[in-house]
């Protein structure tokens, strides 16, 4: 099935993500640099992956469940 673009209901994994990085990373951060923002959304990425614990994957980080 492929995915029509502007359709979030055929994408639900991706609009949650969207909506978790907006809430979590975006909403919350003033870039006053390019390299600013890489290293700030580096830094959530990363806490995101390997220590934040995710209800859908038996609270294991992304890291740990793979």
């Amino acid at each position: 099935m492929l995915n029509d673009p502007g359709k979030p209901w055929q994408n639900g994994t991706d609009e949650s993500f969207n909506g978790k990085f907006r809430d979590d990373c975006l909403s919350i951060e003033w870039f006053r640099s390019r390299r600013e923002a890489a290293v700030l959304i580096e830094a959530w990425r990363n806490h995101y992956n390997e220590v934040r614990p995710n209800s859908s994957l038996q609270y294991l980080t992304p890291a740990e469940f793979k």
